[in-house]
């Protein structure tokens, strides 16, 4: 199938997941035998307003990896014509002449769907504003989870950190509501906890879930443990101890033998350098899944 723009985890129906997921194994085996020339004719626009690491170097990579060609910019907020005055509308009107897609990492929430609006080529969000998207982040993820739990129904899942404004819980969120019997636990400080539109679009789909802001009493619930990060100085009751939503190795005891534990990534304190080993530490692999998944999503773009 091929995709027109993406925006959205809403957008993704399981049909389209599940190529998604054959595509991404394809590329797997791609990348193991040193990539393939047969995108040599596309190339692909980073355009991003806020910093990235792994998401941009992940595209750039991918792009390389089918044997196309990159142009890039970070911080473009200072290193593009914006810093003149120049509308993104009219950036994307323009850059859509140079190439066959372009990655946007807005620093305004609805960025990538402005963008979509008037562009020529595929839109691909990788990060609007605080409390946006991240679809294809959480796509990687979804990936992961399947990868290894082996099934998407009847799993039970602790999202946990900062979630108001978790552009990967909210994307991971929508996507988990399209398979069968899932139960998502939010976990976080109170001030923080997920948005009502996400618990009633949960509602309206028949999902069930918790609100906590504790792990103790469900840690060992859960077959998968997403966490994110929680920045110390959103945190207005100084008397929250934020080392309760930390992952460490007296917290991984609780935890199923067959459970995972996940990390969009960076990581600061919330989960243990000292677990790194353990094989239910899934994050460096889910990382790398960004790779497979993001040339698995460019090829559904390109393809006739």
């Amino acid at each position: 199938m091929k995709l027109k723009h993406i925006l959205t985890s809403q957008q993704f129906t399981v049909p389209v997941i599940m190529e998604l997921f054959e595509r991404t194994r394809f590329m797997k085996q791609i990348v193991a035998r040193g990539g393939t020339s047969d995108y040599s004719n596309k190339i692909l626009t980073n355009l991003f307003y806020k910093p990235s690491t792994r998401t941009r170097f992940s595209f750039e990579s991918a792009i390389f990896r089918l044997g196309g060609k990159v142009l890039s910019t970070e911080q473009a907020n200072e290193f593009s014509s914006e810093i003149k005055g120049e509308m993104l509308e009219d950036t994307i009107r323009i850059t859509g002449n140079y190439c066959d897609a372009i990655v946007i990492r807005s620093h305004e929430e609805g960025g990538a769907k402005r963008a979509a609006e008037v562009s020529s080529v595929p839109i691909i969000n990788a990060g609007d504003g605080s409390g946006g998207q991240h679809p294809t982040q959480a796509l990687l993820d979804l990936y992961t989870i399947y990868d290894e739990c082996k099934t998407l129904d009847g799993l039970s899942v602790a999202i946990i950190g900062a979630l108001d404004q978790g552009r990967t819980a909210r994307s991971l969120a929508y996507l988990l509501s399209k398979f069968d019997r899932i139960k998502i636990y939010f976990i976080a400080p109170d001030e923080l906890q997920i948005k009502p539109d996400i618990l009633a679009h949960l509602d309206e789909k028949g999902i069930a879930y918790e609100l906590s802001n504790s792990t103790d009493k469900i840690i060992n619930k859960v077959d998968v443990a997403y966490q994110t990060r929680i920045d110390n100085e959103r945190i207005y009751d100084q008397k929250i101890d934020l080392n309760q939503y930390n992952i460490d190795a007296e917290v991984l005891k609780k935890m199923k033998q067959n459970s995972i534990i996940m990390h969009p990534l960076p990581r600061s304190v919330e989960i243990s350098h000292e677990i790194d080993s353990d094989p239910r530490a899934a994050y460096f692999r889910q990382a790398e899944n960004g790779l497979y998944v993001r040339m698995a999503l460019l090829t559904m773009l390109f393809d006739k």
